[in-house]
């Protein structure tokens, strides 16, 4: 049995990471500390005033584990690793789990593109942003591309100049075919520094030129070209009006303030970059009644920054936080440069503080209600489910589908829900290489089996959680029994204690109840666990229809040159781009074969001995669109 007082003299007086778990060994808090001997100690010592929310959680501690660290900054990173994997009920949980997108320069490549980003790359290209809309991301990215004629596509460029025809872009006159040598590396260049010009909220060069290609076109009576360049002239204003100077300053910063009510806190950022207003965003916190300000943006900052691929300058906050010198040598060492946190005291820092502020308060009076509804219809329906089944601490879902036509084509889908919420950016799509035919049961021991092979790899690399990393607190199956117990096989198989439960379906293919245990449990229709139930089937249904369609468009439901041992994706493509059809290739002889630059004696000889000696069915997805890629 473990005693606390016996296991808190055993505590060493170095710095480190420590748990907190209660009665059921759930784990309730993480910490770190500089000193574990004395920071552990302090919750048991009833002299302390402790607040409220700490009096409580002492309260459940049945036992705690501790790691120890090198420095008070490795268990800083591991305190936020802990808690991000863990979500602990005391901790303040940073609600929101949002990624940015970027807009991202290719300038290391002779002939430069656009593109949105995800991610900041380890690599030369320039990146701008974070932007709070990946919709308006992607309008900035056609209006550039439709102002500067930059390519779009992924040819590899000067190598393929000439290859292959002009694409479409070239034609509607958004791209001055680099791929064609029709414009110099040196001209597309000033096209390039044009943009990041443009991207830097430089916009008059822009505008004046469109000014005035509009009135030339006017006076030339060309209407249909003047009213062309009125739309990108307003298209540039809407961009430069949203991009307004908030600080003369000119750096990368980010403005935090917070509002809170009782359980309920709401931080408000702002992101300047190069001095301008980029975009705002707010993210909503648990917190317990009572907590400070100072004690919420420190949580936030640990939590928001652990995750998001970039770290401005400066963060100019509401007030003094705990840790601030520790947090700022964390966060220097991720952005690799210094980075300060500091409280503005005048001017107009802090008035932007301060408008930060009001802003966070009246997003948490505007949405308090809704708050509370939205929390109904996830968190509370996740809580009804858990007592539906007997479970506690479902926060990850994940929701399995497959899907066929006679047989070809399988694939499978994986969706997946954190408290309640779809998680878009850990979907995943599977095409299914082992097994032939209409067969869902072995396709879906296929899937999960990659999945999770996949996920115990990762961890063993000791890759950061997310995607395959993370694994679920509950395993839906679109499907009763037969389901349940294939998905129960693989965790037996790959020793993992994940439950698995079944969704099951009526005659009229509509969400009926769950099976669960071997048995199965009814659910209320007008419940929210029901409607939860439902909305995650749908989508792993969707997702997987979905991904099947889009290879049938694509003429790429199944080819016949699949099934021929030593042919894949490039030799395929070569047999394709070099006959005419099926037929073609079946009548061609091992020395026609061999011309082929992909394909050598022994290719060829398994080419024609395989139509030569199978009786083969063609079909009509055999075309020359061919290849297809797998998609984990």
């Amino acid at each position: 049995m473990f005693d606390i007082q016996e296991e808190l003299k055993k505590l060493p007086g170095k710095p480190g990471v420590y748990i907190m778990h209660d009665e059921t060994d759930n784990i309730i808090y993480v910490g770190k500390a500089i000193s574990l001997k004395n920071r552990v100690r302090q919750y048991f010592q009833s002299s302390r005033n402790k607040g409220v929310k700490i009096e409580q959680m002492v309260t459940h501690i049945r036992r705690f584990e501790y790691i120890v660290t090198d420095s008070e900054l490795e268990a800083l990173v591991l305190e936020c690793n802990l808690i991000k994997e863990h979500r602990p009920k005391y901790n303040t949980m940073l609600m929101d789990d949002k990624a940015y997108p970027f807009i991202k320069v290719t300038v290391e490549e002779p002939f430069p593109r656009i593109m949105l980003a995800r991610q900041i790359g380890k690599d030369k290209s320039k990146y701008f942003g974070p932007y709070t809309s990946a919709g308006a991301v992607k309008d900035t990215i056609e209006l550039i591309r439709k102002l500067y004629h930059i390519r779009s596509c992924n040819r590899r460029l000067p190598a393929d100049i000439g290859k292959e025809r002009p694409c479409l872009n070239h034609h509607i006159h958004q791209c001055n075919a680099p791929c064609q040598g029709y414009i110099s590396e040196g001209e597309y260049r000033k096209s390039i520094d044009e943009v990041v010009h443009f991207l830097n909220g430089n916009y008059d060069l822009i505008l004046g030129r469109l000014q005035e290609n509009m009135e030339a076109a006017s006076e030339a009576l060309e209407f249909e070209k003047a009213i062309e360049y009125r739309e990108l002239l307003n298209s540039v204003k809407k961009i430069a009006q949203k991009q307004k100077i908030t600080d003369t300053a000119g750096d990368d910063r980010d403005i935090l303030a917070v509002a809170s009510d009782k359980e309920d806190a709401v931080v408000q950022v702002f992101f300047i970059r190069g001095g301008r207003l980029i975009g705002r965003d707010h993210f909503y916190l648990k917190i317990s009644e009572g907590e400070a300000h100072g004690e919420i943006l420190s949580s936030f900052i640990k939590q928001f920054y652990a995750g998001t691929p970039y770290i401005p300058a400066s963060l100019m906050l509401q007030e003094e936080i705990e840790d601030q010198a520790l947090i700022e040598e964390w966060l220097t060492k991720k952005r690799e440069h210094k980075v300060r946190l500091h409280v503005p005291k005048k001017g107009t820092k802090e008035k932007l503080v301060e408008l930060a502020q009001k802003n966070a308060v009246l997003v948490l009076n505007t949405d308090k209600e809704r708050l509370k509804r939205e929390e109904g219809r996830t968190i509370g329906a996740v809580k009804e489910l858990e007592k539906l089944l007997g479970l506690k601490g479902i926060v990850r879902m994940e929701a399995y589908d497959i899907s066929n036509t006679n047989g070809f084509a399988s694939v499978g889908s994986m969706v997946v829900y954190e408290k309640g919420k779809p998680k878009r950016n850990d979907y995943r799509k599977f095409k299914i290489k082992g097994v032939k035919g209409a067969n869902d049961y072995a396709s879906m021991e296929e899937v999960l089996t990659r999945r999770f092979r996949h996920g115990i790899e990762e961890r063993e690399e000791g890759k950061e959680m997310g995607g395959f990393t993370s694994f679920p607190d509950l395993i839906l199956m679109d499907g009763g029994k037969g389901q349940v117990n294939v998905a129960l096989e693989v965790m037996d198989k790959l020793k993992l204690a994940i439950p698995v439960c079944g969704m099951v379906k009526d005659d009229n293919h509509r969400t009926r109840g769950l099976y669960y245990d071997n048995r199965e449990v009814s659910i209320d229709k007008n419940s929210e666990s029901f409607r939860l139930i439902t909305r995650i089937q749908d989508e792993a249904h969707r997702f997987a229809i979905t991904f099947h369609r889009d290879l049938r468009s694509k003429g790429q439901v199944h080819s016949v040159l699949d099934d021929i041992p030593g042919v894949g994706p490039a030799r395929r493509k070569d047999l394709m781009k070099n006959f005419e059809n099926i037929e073609a290739i079946k009548s061609a002889s091992v020395e026609e074969l061999k011309r082929l630059p992909s394909i050598n004696e022994k290719s060829a000889r398994e080419i024609y001995n395989f139509f030569h000696q199978c009786d083969i069915i063609t079909t009509s997805a055999d075309t020359k669109e061919g290849d297809t890629h797998d998609n984990e």
